[in-house]
C-alpha cells in the first residue's frame, strides 16, 4: 500500500477524522489566544503608557483632588470626603467632595483616552490606613501627558492655598493638611516689645536667603529658635504671623502624642513639607531636665514614648535633616534640659513677656480709632503701669473686647482689668 493510499484510508476513517478535527480546532484556538495575548502585550508596550501614584508619594493628594475635578463629573462610582470649614462669622460650613471610588474609570483628557484605576490593598496598611494606588493608563505613546496631569494637579492644589496659611499635622506616618487653609495673619497684628519681631524676622530671612553661606563653611543648613515667656504673651501667634509673612506653612508636632516614638519622630522631621516651620509647642511639658532628675533621657512621667535623646538626635544628630526651621515654645525655660537649648540646637532665644507701656499704647491704637485716641492710649497705658501688675497681650485684648468701639469707656474702666488680675 502506497503512502497516498494509506492517508486516503485514514481520512475515510470516521474516528480518526473526528479526533483530528477536534485537535485542529483546539490547537488553532490556543494559537489564536496566544497570538492575541502577544499582540495585546505588544500593543500596550508600544502604544500605551502607564503611570502609578501610590499614597506615600507627595503628589498623591494632588492627584486625588485633580480626579475630583476632572473625573468625578462623569463617573457614576463615587466616594465622598466630608470636610468642615469654619467661617469668619463663627458658623461651620459642611463640604462634600466627591471623587472616583475604588475601581476603574474611563475619561478623555486632551483628546486622549485614559483609564484610571484606583486600587486599595486591605492586607497592607500604613498605621491602620489601607495602602492605595492610582494607576493611569493612556492610549498614547506621549509620556508628557502625565507631566501635564501632575502639573495641573499641583497648580490646582496651590491655588486653593494661595494667600492662605496652611497648617500640617501628623496623625499617621505622613504630614497632612490640618483643616482648611486659613487666612494669613499680618505680622503687625502681633504687638511685641520694640525690635523683637524685626530681630526674629530678619534672622529667618537671612537664613532662607543664604543657603550657600552655610554650605561653603560646612555648617549644617538648619536653624532653631526658642520663644519663652509667660502664657498669653503671643509666642504662638507670632509664629503664625511670621509664617504668613514669609509664605511658609506650619507643621505642628505634639511630643505628648502616645503613638509618637523616636523612630517616627525622626521620620516626620525628615519628611516635613518644604517651605514650612516645624513647631514644637510647650516643650517643657514633654521632658524634665536631667539636672533635676535621676533618670537620663527618659520621657517625662511616662506621658509619651519619645525620649530626650531621641529628640536631641533629631535636632542635631547624625539622622537630623537640613534646610529646616524649628521653633520651640515654653512657659518655663528653667525646666528645660541645658542640652536641648544649647547652640546648634537653639540658635536664637527670645524672651516674650508681659506688656510694657509701648505695647499697651500700640494695642490701644490698633484696636480703637477716632479723635483724641492717642491721648486716651497714653492714659490707658499710665493707668495699667501705675497698678504695678503685669498684664499679657491676651488679657488686654480680652479687656478691649468688652468695649469695642468705645475707647473712653476702656480708659475709664482700666481699673477693672487691674482688679481682675489682683
Amino acid at each position: 500500500m502506497t503512502i497516498s493510499e494509506y492517508v486516503s484510508s485514514l481520512s475515510d476513517n470516521p474516528y480518526f477524522g473526528a479526533g483530528f478535527g477536534l485537535f485542529t480546532v483546539g490547537a488553532c484556538s490556543v494559537v489564536l489566544r496566544k497570538g492575541m495575548q502577544a499582540s495585546l502585550m505588544m500593543f500596550r508596550r508600544h502604544y500605551m503608557t502607564t503611570m502609578e501614584v501610590h499614597c506615600r508619594d507627595k503628589s498623591y493628594q494632588w492627584v486625588l483632588q485633580w480626579m475630583t475635578e476632572k473625573g468625578a463629573k462623569k463617573t457614576q462610582h463615587l466616594s465622598v470626603e466630608t470636610t468642615y470649614e469654619h467661617l469668619e462669622s463663627g458658623h461651620v460650613k459642611t463640604n462634600y467632595n466627591f471623587m472616583p471610588s475604588v475601581g476603574q474609570h474611563l475619561f478623555r483628557y486632551k483628546n486622549t483616552w485614559i483609564k484610571v484605576e484606583r486600587s486599595r490593598d486591605q492586607q497592607t496598611t500604613l498605621y491602620d490606613t489601607p495602602f492605595e494606588t492610582v494607576t493611569f493608563t493612556a492610549l498614547s505613546r506621549d509620556k508628557s501627558i502625565y507631566f501635564s496631569i501632575l502639573e495641573e494637579a499641583r497648580i490646582m492644589a496651590l491655588k486653593k492655598e494661595e494667600g492662605k496659611l496652611v497648617m500640617y499635622s501628623a496623625p499617621t506616618h505622613e504630614w497632612k493638611p490640618f483643616g482648611h487653609p486659613r487666612r494669613k495673619r499680618p505680622i503687625t497684628s502681633v504687638v511685641l516689645d520694640s525690635g523683637v519681631a524685626e530681630r526674629i524676622l530678619g534672622d529667618v530671612r537671612d537664613f532662607l536667603g543664604n543657603p550657600s553661606w552655610y554650605i561653603e563653611r560646612g555648617i549644617p543648613y538648619r536653624r532653631g529658635y526658642l520663644l519663652h515667656g509667660p502664657p498669653g504673651c503671643g509666642k504662638s501667634s507670632f509664629i503664625a504671623a511670621l509664617a504668613s509673612e514669609l509664605d511658609l506653612g506650619i507643621c505642628i508636632l505634639s511630643l505628648s502624642d502616645r503613638s509618637l516614638t523616636d523612630d517616627r519622630l525622626a521620620h516626620l522631621m525628615a519628611v516635613a513639607p518644604h517651605h514650612t516651620i516645624i513647631l514644637l509647642e510647650d516643650i517643657d511639658a514633654a521632658f524634665e531636665s536631667r539636672v533635676d532628675s535621676d533618670h537620663v533621657a527618659v520621657a517625662y512621667q511616662g506621658l509619651n514614648r519619645v525620649t530626650l535623646s531621641g529628640l536631641l538626635n533629631c535636632l542635631d544628630g547624625v539622622p537630623s535633616t537640613e534646610a529646616r526651621i524649628v521653633f520651640m515654645t515654653t512657659n518655663y525655660i528653667e525646666r528645660l534640659d541645658p542640652a536641648l537649648i544649647r547652640p546648634g540646637r537653639v540658635d536664637l532665644k527670645q524672651y516674650i513677656g508681659h506688656c510694657n507701656a509701648l505695647q499697651l499704647e500700640t494695642m490701644f491704637l490698633r484696636f480703637f480709632s477716632g479723635p483724641g485716641v492717642e491721648g486716651k492710649a497714653k492714659e490707658f497705658s499710665v493707668a495699667i503701669e501705675k497698678s504695678g501688675k503685669p498684664v499679657s497681650p491676651a488679657q488686654v485684648q480680652g479687656f478691649f473686647m468688652l468695649f469695642k468701639d468705645d475707647p473712653s469707656a476702656a480708659v475709664e474702666n482700666a481699673h477693672r482689668l487691674v482688679e481682675v488680675l489682683s
